[in-house]
Order: structure tokens, then sequence, then C-alpha cells
């Protein structure tokens, strides 16, 4: 997994769109969406190429994660999650994706 070093999530968010991960994805309980393409990507049907943590500096609550993702069919594009937030609502397959890109 390649690593490069950002000051922000903005920051990350502009690189890895200059460098090919042009499309945005939501997390969707089970899989990711991508609403530009009409495209779902379940646990098995992607890669996490990178990953960046983020902490707010005032509020730690305020720490957010950017995903570069890559599909088995070739489609880039990133994610953004805070922290927990979405945790409730994601599948375990899901959750355990995102959480093996942290080792």
């Amino acid at each position: 997994m390649e690593r490069f070093h950002y000051q922000s999530a903005a920051e990350a968010l502009n690189d890895l769109k200059a460098r090919g991960y042009t499309l945005d994805f939501n997390l969707a309980g089970d899989c990711l969406k991508c609403p530009q393409m009409q495209l779902q990507l379940h646990p098995q049907d992607f890669s996490i190429e990178e990953v960046y943590r983020f902490e707010g500096m005032s509020n730690q609550d305020d720490s957010s994660v950017v995903y570069g993702i890559a599909s088995k069919s070739g489609e880039k594009g990133v994610l953004v999650d805070a922290y927990g937030v979405y945790a409730d609502s994601m599948s375990p397959e899901m959750a355990a994706k995102l959480k093996e890109s942290y080792r």
C-alpha cells in the first residue's frame, strides 16, 4: 500500500483525484455506492489501495478517514468516513473490509 503524507483530508482528496481516483463512493450498509455511475461494490468487489487518517485539531470527534478504492473492474474513487459514525449501519463484512486496511 503506497503512503503519502497529507496535512488535511482535503489535501488527500485533491491528490487522490489528480492520481485517478475520480469517483466518489458512499457507504450503504453492505456495499459502496457510486451515484455518478450507478455502481455498487460489495466487499469482494473492491480493494483499498490507500488509507489516510486525520484527527481534528481542536476536537478528536472531528476525525476522518480517506480511502483510495479500486474496483476489480478498474474503477477508482474515494470514500471519506468519520471514525465510527456509520459502524451501526454497516454490515459485518463491510466493517471487516474497512478495518483490514488499518493493518
